[in-house]
């Protein structure tokens, strides 16, 4: 049976180095990233950007890409990834939100999990907070869905 997982996580991620990340994708993302997969992530910085290029780089499975407004409005470095794995990326999708606000994210991370049978979350290390990613998880319980939580 195909699997459908939503990734969200911290914009925060220059604490570690790029060869942990790639580490931990492929302890937390590599069971899951067959080829029959297919994984939601927001086109933003942070751990979108990097899923977004372990992904295209490592597995065959399918991707997704969620913008709550346009890929315009991301910052050019999400707009560098997007572009360079474009060839991986089976679909954008633009939600065409018209302020990139606090709300525009958080229908973005509904429409992910709303899409997807599991979460995987990448929130910074600490204790549970009022983020964003958070957000996300907290939505995915409140929905009945599996939720990995990886701390970074």
């Amino acid at each position: 049976m195909p699997l459908a997982v939503a990734i969200t996580g911290t914009r925060s991620t220059g604490h570690h180095g790029l060869s942990w990340y790639a580490d931990l994708f492929e302890t937390f993302l590599g069971p899951f990233s067959r080829d029959d997969a297919h994984f939601y992530i927001g086109g933003a910085v942070g751990i979108d950007s990097l899923t977004l290029l372990w992904l295209a780089g490592n597995s065959g499975s399918r991707i997704t890409v969620v913008t709550p407004g346009t890929v315009e409005q991301q910052p050019a470095e999400a707009r560098q990834v997007i572009a360079r794995c474009g060839d991986r990326i089976m679909e954008i999708t633009e939600l065409g939100a018209a302020a990139l606000g606090t709300p525009a994210y958080h229908a973005r991370n509904q429409w992910m999990v709303d899409h997807a049978a599991m979460v995987i979350g990448f929130p910074l290390q600490g204790p549970e907070g009022s983020s964003g990613t958070w957000q996300t998880i907290n939505y995915a319980a409140s929905q009945g869905k599996p939720r990995l939580i990886v701390p970074v």
